[in-house]
């Protein structure tokens, strides 16, 4: 047999576990029903939703579910190529051959490295709109969630309570995004009219983004960062509410009352009503979109009727407690059956070198002689190690995996203050 015959050979062994990939679906652990509604005045909002999204995991596939919502300024294109392409460059962040419980655990890295890399590549477009992003992944009952930007994401349980499962980038409510931008090299104030008279929120300069991480902007410089916030939980085995929802809808009704509104409806009814109700109190402003999922347990089909229980105020501050990368362990057995919502993962850093270290081995979280980031092929010692001038380093060393190309560690450097970006001096009209 010829050499090129032999490459093509696929072992029997192979072959068998197709076949019985191919019968043999995982049967979710929950059933997903969800609805969504807009009302437009800019035409810049955009959603993503992908259901039962198959991978093939150990001898059979796996489920799990997308849903984006991409509020675009400046423009839309941002948004429309954030929508397009943020999926695909996340799920190229992790190797195939994971299974469930790895797979989930490299979520939040791979999360960021998708973030940034979208952010990268539509830059090089030369193109100035930006879009903020709210990303979200269902596997199971484990939710894991990206943020850029102000839309918000939500979840109300079935035994009670509301918990944020996104970070709010707004400079007015976020100090230390604010202190972060100003040690970058941007400074933060209010629009000037002359005279000393300042007006309106809080905004980056140049530029004029009240926004501190977005995907795009690429007029405002560098230190407006693509890093998301990531959350990671696992709902109880009774399931509940999530509601992602555009500026629009947060800038009329709190949390609470956006859940109130619609208690007793079914997703395809509540996400509509939301954005009513949203509308009718502030006006339409501004685009104002809103998803609504509801998680039940696979046994318990959705009903319109179904209602949750009253929102226990208070919960958020003691449940949800910051944690290092370390604690992301899906694996940890004390998370297979909770009685309650659970914690797995948070992070907000900025830091790329805070955001893609990892206890696993390297082999299971990140492909060899690949960029972390924008997963091009790297010549050995050619890469960058992502903890070359780390403040914290601890115990790792330079030499460390894993790494950067020199172009996603130009990116880094200007993120993260360390060198002077060429478009700080370009403004914005």
């Amino acid at each position: 047999m010829s050499g090129l015959g032999e490459r093509q050979t696929v072992p029997l062994s192979v072959l068998l576990k197709r076949e019985l990939a191919n019968e043999k679906t995982e049967k979710p652990d929950v059933v997903l029903v969800h609805g969504q509604a807009s009302e437009n005045k800019k035409g810049e909002d955009f959603t993503l939703l992908k259901t039962e999204c198959q991978r093939v995991v150990g001898d059979g596939v796996s489920t799990y579910s997308v849903f984006g919502l991409f509020d675009g300024h400046n423009g839309s294109a941002a948004a429309i190529y954030a929508k397009e392409n943020l999926l695909n460059n996340v799920l190229s962040a992790i190797p195939s051959d994971l299974n469930r419980d790895e797979w989930v655990s490299a979520l939040p890295r791979a999360l960021v490295a998708g973030f940034v890399k979208t952010d990268k590549d539509f830059q090089r477009k030369a193109q100035t709109s930006g879009t903020t992003a709210t990303f979200m992944i269902i596997d199971g009952c484990v939710v894991t969630v990206a943020s850029v930007g102000d839309s918000r994401c939500i979840l109300e349980p079935h035994e009670g309570g509301i918990y944020y499962l996104s970070a709010d980038h707004r400079l007015d409510s976020n100090e230390e995004e604010r202190v972060r931008i100003t040690s970058s090299g941007g400074e933060v104030g209010r629009l000037n009219t002359g005279g000393g008279t300042e007006v309106g929120p809080l905004r980056c300069w140049p530029g004029g983004l009240c926004l501190s991480r977005s995907i795009g902007d690429k007029d405002v410089g560098e230190f407006i960062v693509p890093v998301p916030h990531v959350k990671q939980v696992k709902l109880s085995t009774a399931g509940g509410r999530i509601i992602i929802s555009s500026d629009g809808v947060w800038d009329a009704l709190t949390a609470e009352m956006a859940f109130d509104c619609c208690r007793g409806m079914s997703a395809e009814v509540a996400a509509p009503h939301i954005v009513k109700e949203a509308v009718q109190a502030k006006g339409l402003r501004d685009d104002t979109t809103c998803i609504v999922i509801d998680v039940y347990p696979q046994e318990k089909p959705p009903t319109s009727g179904t209602t949750q229980k009253k929102p226990v105020k208070g919960r958020l501050k003691s449940i949800f407690r910051k944690k290092s990368s370390e604690s992301s362990s899906y694996i940890d057995k004390q998370y297979l059956e909770p009685d309650v919502v659970r914690e797995l993962y948070e992070e907000g850093s900025a830091m790329l070198s805070e955001r893609l270290e990892t206890k696993y081995p390297l082999c299971n979280m990140f492909k060899l002689f690949v960029c972390a980031v924008c997963q091009v092929e790297i010549k050995p010692g050619e890469g960058i190690s992502i903890h070359v001038g780390a403040s914290n380093p601890g115990r790792l060393r330079p030499w460390d995996g894993p790494f950067l190309c020199s172009s996603c560690q130009e990116k880094r450097e200007a993120m993260e203050g360390k060198r002077t970006s060429d478009r700080l001096s370009s403004g914005s009209d």
